[in-house]
């Protein structure tokens, strides 16, 4: 099955099992997060958060690990590689590198949010 992850239109309906051998075409999306995700991947602590959670996106997108930062919805964006790859996907294997900390969107994609809610973009490892 051919799919486009810029063109929801395309995806296929997801079911259990969609993930082997795919070519982890959603780890190529823009994934945006909350400080609770940055807490749980041990970007930062609740502390530094309480503190300033400006200095804390200030921090991570100078690092590299945040693209950027929205003030009036308090939600960060994961940066991507070059390649549209997101930041934890490992290049070679194609999996997730902090997959027992992933942030919730991750961990609810496609069942709960996306742009087509039970479908995904999937793409397999030829």
């Amino acid at each position: 099955m051919n799919t486009n992850k810029d063109f929801p239109s395309s995806w296929k309906k997801y079911e259990n099992g969609d993930c082997e051998g795919c070519y982890s075409s959603c780890c190529t999306m823009p994934v945006e997060v909350r400080s609770s995700d940055l807490v749980r991947l041990g970007l930062t602590t609740e502390d530094e958060l309480n503190q300033s959670i400006k200095k804390v996106a200030k921090k991570l997108i100078k690092s590299g690990v945040l693209k950027s930062y929205r003030e009036g919805t308090e939600f960060f964006m994961i940066s991507q590689k070059a390649n549209e790859d997101c930041w934890f996907l490992d290049l070679k294997t194609r999996r997730c590198t902090v997959y027992e900390k992933r942030p919730d969107t991750c961990r609810d994609f496609p069942t709960r949010v996306g742009p087509r809610v039970g479908y995904c973009p999937i793409r397999k490892i030829r």
